[in-house]
């Protein structure tokens, strides 16, 4: 690693400390722009990524989707290119050292942007690919983080550079070795963008039920093919994908509110209170009423 690169991270070291919350995000002046420190690692945590870039300064984070491990640090990158349920984890950090990171989220809409004023060729791909990746860190993405991140000790001139900076991320994104992948969320008629559709679909609509047939025919795709390349991007099949947003749902509001875990099941689309049950214990390790148990009892 370069001396330079050295000291931009110190750089971006002071500024995540200086403008982050101890142990939990925090959204910074800068639209879409998050900070994280933990001083100690975490037990797995369950969310739903939005497209976003992560960089972890110091530190090293485990991100699950599905069976698949993506591990990063200091000089690595990850990106999700579309709304995924994932389980993350913070592996290595101290009081001396904590865990630092952040994390810049986008759109489509952003994507297609600069490729439209960069003039980027893209090509349809007719295989869509993983929607989530790690790259290695590149010194012009860094040099372009660390004056967004700068950019906080000078909130004066955040509306008018934030959005340049932003955009020089994601066209540097488009440049390097994963940009084809990122591109094909925002290009018409791609396998990627058809999926991403439906995944948009599954994630507003997720309390509802579904016919794979419909999101074939929406997707033009045969269903096989529908299949194929959804498990591609997330994978999983849509039906496990929407029972992962079902069950990260029941869980915050069984946290959130002094609910009957058979009340929750129907709430959130489950016709059986006992296959609700036993799918939660699958995901988080233990039946709905002592998983909550042991969340109070740990954050009280």
């Amino acid at each position: 690693m370069s001396e330079n690169i050295l000291e931009q991270q110190k750089e971006l070291t002071s500024l995540i400390e200086r403008h982050s919350l101890q142990n939990r995000p925090r959204e910074t002046a800068i639209p879409s722009l998050f900070f994280y420190q933990h001083s100690s690692k975490t037990e797995p945590v369950y969310r739903v990524y939005k497209p976003s870039f992560c960089f972890v300064v110091q530190g090293l984070k485990e991100i699950l989707l599905a069976q698949e491990n993506f591990k990063y640090g200091p000089s690595d990158y990850l990106i999700a290119s579309m709304n995924l349920p994932v389980i993350g984890q913070i592996i290595k950090a101290s009081p001396g050292s904590p865990y630092l990171s952040l994390k810049l989220e986008f759109t489509h809409n952003q994507i297609l942007e600069v490729l439209n004023d960069s003039k980027i060729q893209v090509k349809l791909k007719e295989n869509a690919k993983r929607a989530l990746f790690v790259g290695r860190m590149e010194p012009s993405i860094q040099d372009a983080v660390l004056r967004l991140a700068r950019l906080l000790d000078t909130p004066e001139e955040i509306p008018f550079l934030a959005p340049l900076y932003t955009k020089e991320i994601l066209y540097r994104l488009l440049q390097g070795p994963y940009g084809a992948e990122l591109a094909q969320i925002a290009v018409e008629g791609s396998s990627t963008y058809r999926i991403r559709e439906a995944i948009d679909y599954i994630v507003q609509h997720w309390d509802q039920s579904f016919r794979i047939e419909d999101l074939a025919e929406a997707a033009s795709m045969s269903i096989s093919s529908f299949h194929r390349h959804f498990k591609e991007v997330t994978s999983m099949s849509p039906i496990q994908f929407q029972k992962q947003l079902r069950l990260q749902e029941a869980r915050r509001i069984l946290m959130a509110e002094s609910a009957d875990a058979a009340d929750v099941a129907y709430r959130i689309g489950y016709e059986s209170s006992s296959q609700f049950s036993r799918e939660y214990s699958r995901m988080f390790g233990a039946p709905p009423r002592a998983d909550i148990k042991r969340l109070r009892e740990k954050y009280d």
